[in-house]
């Protein structure tokens, strides 16, 4: 009996130390605006450090960092809204950042048409960045989607499509993914055939502005994860939406569904678009089977100029607002870090905030 209590103890400590835990981070809409390319530029020409350095060590401890890229890069005349295209230092920024892998399958993904999304896609594979939504030919979609990517061993595959490019139409033989639920069911076997451990399904969608889903995305939402996603991760509304961990009807799995990260950083300022929500999943990958075990958000919220009578833009975590700033900061930040904790404490399910400084 002792031997086989041992043995018990032996098998139990094999099996744990066979376990990794991979740490997805995913954030918002990942602007510019005027102001912000204003804000950076130099005689040498355009500065991006200061815009991340307070969420950079955060971003880069994850495993994988994730954002959506609501610009293109499409060279100059560089311009904000209503057709973005950002400096090429912006794209360098966001790689310094700890960033992994960007999501281009957005309403705004055409703002500069044929060029725009050619060169966004030159520039990413330039700098390494993995990449998801739009594609230069059907054959390099057909190559390179559902991206997959494997991490600790923990494979991923991800889904990324847009409701709409502001009724622009993509010029041949350029792709762009979109919210059709035919294609995106033939994506998802597709996906299932790469053999990954989880799907999730990165969705632009949504009424902007609403700190609530509409019935459409929730019924989407049921759909997607009807079919075979593990998890769905929103962006589009510029304001964050609630967060649940539902669980599943047939298993013991549990589904992240992030119904909007808002703005990560832009010059918006509608209500509740000056900031936005990191979100953290957590998995853990045994040799033949994975699970999310934890799902945690941290709130971030956009500095600007004339706020904080800096140069340029910061994005400052929830922790700052305990920390010397000035009031013209303190008031619309606390504003920000109330309304959405209060959002969240009534329509969250199944996670919780995590603060760091």
């Amino acid at each position: 009996m002792r031997i086989l209590f041992l043995a018990i103890i032996l098998w139990h400590s094999v099996i744990l130390s066979a376990q990794e835990k991979i740490t997805l981070l995913f954030v918002g809409d990942l602007m510019q605006h005027d102001a912000q390319i204003k804000a950076t530029r130099t005689p040498q020409g355009y500065d991006y450090s200061d815009c991340f350095k307070h969420l950079k060590e955060a971003i880069s401890q994850a495993d994988l960092a994730i954002g959506n890229l609501e610009v293109t890069l499409a060279g100059k005349p560089y311009r904000g809204y209503p057709s973005f295209s950002a400096p090429d230092e912006y794209l360098q920024a966001i790689k310094e950042a700890g960033f992994d892998i960007l999501l281009t399958a957005n309403n705004h993904c055409l703002d500069r048409r044929k060029k725009g999304l050619e060169r966004t896609i030159l520039l990413l594979d330039s700098l390494g960045i993995s990449h998801a939504g739009t594609y230069r030919t059907p054959e390099e979609r057909a190559e390179h989607y559902p991206l997959l990517v494997e991490v600790k061993g923990l494979r991923i595959a991800f889904l990324n499509c847009t409701y709409d490019t502001n009724g622009l139409e993509p010029s041949a033989p350029n792709v762009v993914n979109y919210i059709h639920k035919e294609e995106i069911r033939q994506d998802i076997l597709k996906a299932r055939r790469m053999r990954p451990d989880i799907i999730i399904a990165c969705m632009h969608w949504g009424l902007e502005y609403h700190l609530r889903p509409n019935k459409a995305e929730r019924e989407l939402a049921d759909w997607l994860l009807a079919q075979g996603v593990d998890h769905i991760i929103g962006s589009h509304p510029h304001v964050p939406q609630p967060i649940e961990v539902k669980k599943s009807a047939h298993s013991h799995h549990k589904h992240a569904v992030v119904y909007s990260l808002g703005n990560f950083i832009s010059n918006m300022s509608k209500l509740h678009t000056d900031g936005g929500v990191m979100v953290k999943l957590e998995f853990k990958k045994f040799p033949h089977h994975s699970y999310l075990n934890d799902c945690n958000y941290s709130l971030v919220w956009t500095s600007r100029p004339q706020l904080s009578g800096k140069k340029n833009f910061e994005i400052y975590p929830a922790s700052f607002i305990s920390q010397p700033i000035s009031n013209e900061e303190f008031i619309p930040m606390n504003t920000y870090l109330k309304d959405i904790r209060q959002l969240y404490e009534r329509y969250n399910i199944g996670v919780s905030e995590y603060i760091f400084e």
